[in-house]
């Protein structure tokens, strides 16, 4: 996976959360994402996702994706174990999990570039 910011290209390797189990795990009990790693939640067609951090040990920055590859909307290090919803700020496919706080440290921002093929 790639991530294109204004100053930046960044690789990443990631798991991809597919199927709804996978989905509904996540990233529940995890006690470290290293950094060029995270976790990617793709889905079929776009719509106004939320997620939450039930279970989830560590902060975690959620990169919502549009359709057309572009960032969304971040949402910085989200709280562990709260169960409060974290929406995305318009239509997304794709949830990009990543360790509290690599955003920010890679600059990214609504309207960058977020590029991966699913297996």
């Amino acid at each position: 996976m790639r991530l294109v910011t204004a100053a930046r290209t960044y690789r990443l390797r990631v798991e991809v959360a597919a199927t709804p189990r996978e989905q509904q795990i996540g990233m529940m009990f995890r006690t470290q994402l290293p950094r060029g790693k995270g976790m990617l939640f793709p889905f079929a067609s776009p719509r106004r996702l939320s997620f939450w951090m039930e279970n989830t040990v560590i902060p975690l920055d959620l990169v919502f994706v549009s359709a057309d590859g572009r960032i969304v909307n971040v949402a910085a290090n989200a709280k562990p174990y709260s169960q409060d919803l974290i929406p995305s700020q318009g239509p997304a496919v794709a949830v990009l999990e990543l360790a509290g706080g690599e955003a920010a440290r890679m600059g990214l921002r609504p309207g960058d570039r977020v590029e991966y093929t699913l297996p």
